[in-house]
């Protein structure tokens, strides 16, 4: 029963749950809970499309406005992650 619970746990981290924790953890306090940015003072993240890729990770690499850099604090891996949730909750265009 614990290999089940185990094996289910890894089935079901998947680079977007992942990215939803790094988000958590990492953005939501200027982007929002849930990228339900309400402030109107960070950029809302479920505007970005598809190809703007390169766009986001210029911006969390080396920061914009009041958005600081997060290079060497996050890794290309996480920045994927991070992206995954952020396209998994996009408006769609």
């Amino acid at each position: 029963m614990i290999v089940l619970s185990v094996s289910q746990a890894r089935a079901e981290d998947t680079p977007v749950s992942k990215g939803q924790r790094l988000y958590d953890k990492n953005c939501s306090q200027c982007h929002g809970d849930d990228l339900q940015n309400n402030s109107g003072v960070a950029f809302d993240l479920r505007r970005l499309r598809q190809d703007e890729y390169s766009r986001f990770v210029d911006s969390v690499l080396h920061g914009k406005r009041a958005m600081p850099s997060w290079e060497g604090a996050l890794t290309p891996e996480q920045i994927q992650n991070i992206w995954a949730y952020v396209r998994a909750n996009a408006y769609q265009h």
